[in-house]
């Protein structure tokens, strides 16, 4: 049975805010722990990190999170109407030009069937869902900043793939995750909603939002004053 949230669940909330994400997030040390528990071997993982901050490293799926992994200007748009008229959103990273959102373990294999039974998933692009013996590479926990162009002469292709960075970064301990149910609702709405136009709540009818976990959603990460360490 289809855990869809119905339009009669909740009262349709009123227009927010607009939405707007940091360009540049930084995981907190609650935040690592988090991701570090997701390794079979959490302390290796604080290692890995503690020595190279600045480096992307790669975590296994399915126990701690799931990872649903969207084209970008796709993904972006279900993250924004996630936070939009939605309870948020869990953690969010953009990696080689793909938007990866984190989800509640369970939802990589539970969400491609929810959405073969809507009749707007022809309109959803091909989603990766990363589960139970998949893995994830992961933005840097403390990012390194690009040099600047040096000048007109500079000659960096604008085909050079994005580079990997957390839109929202975990920075606690146990981070509130998107069911399958909340990102199907995410994924319809996006796909009913029209390139370019700004997401409002109420928007498409008969698609209220999903209601918000007791927990809550996760808050946007304000950046790190120094970088990563764990002793």
């Amino acid at each position: 049975m289809s855990d869809w949230p119905s339009e009669h669940e909740r009262p349709r909330r009123p227009a927010p805010a607009p939405v707007t994400f940091h360009n540049a997030a930084y995981v907190t040390l609650p935040g690592a722990d988090w991701l570090a528990s997701a390794d079979p071997c959490p302390q290796s993982a604080h290692d890995r990190w503690a020595a190279r901050p600045d480096a992307p490293s790669t975590l296994p799926c399915g126990t701690v999170f799931d990872v649903i992994n969207a084209p970008a200007v796709f993904g972006r748009r279900m993250a924004d109407r996630l936070w939009s008229a939605g309870p948020g959103s869990g953690p969010v990273a953009t990696h080689r030009g793909r938007i990866l959102l984190f989800a509640e373990p369970g939802t990589a294999r539970r969400l491609p069937a929810l959405l073969g039974w809507e009749e707007w998933s022809g309109s959803v692009p091909p989603l990766l869902c990363h589960g139970t013996g998949d893995a994830v590479t992961i933005p840097p926990l403390y990012p390194h900043r690009p040099p600047q162009p040096d000048g007109p002469h500079h000659s960096g292709g604008t085909d050079a793939p994005a580079p990997s960075r957390w839109l929202v970064a975990p920075e606690v301990r146990h981070p509130w995750l998107p069911g399958p149910g909340t990102l199907l609702w995410a994924c319809i709405r996006a796909a009913r909603t029209p390139a370019g136009a700004a997401p409002q709540a109420g928007e498409a009818p008969g698609l209220a939002a999903p209601a918000t976990p007791d927990r809550g959603p996760v808050k946007l990460a304000t950046p790190a004053v120094t970088p990563f360490r764990r002793r």
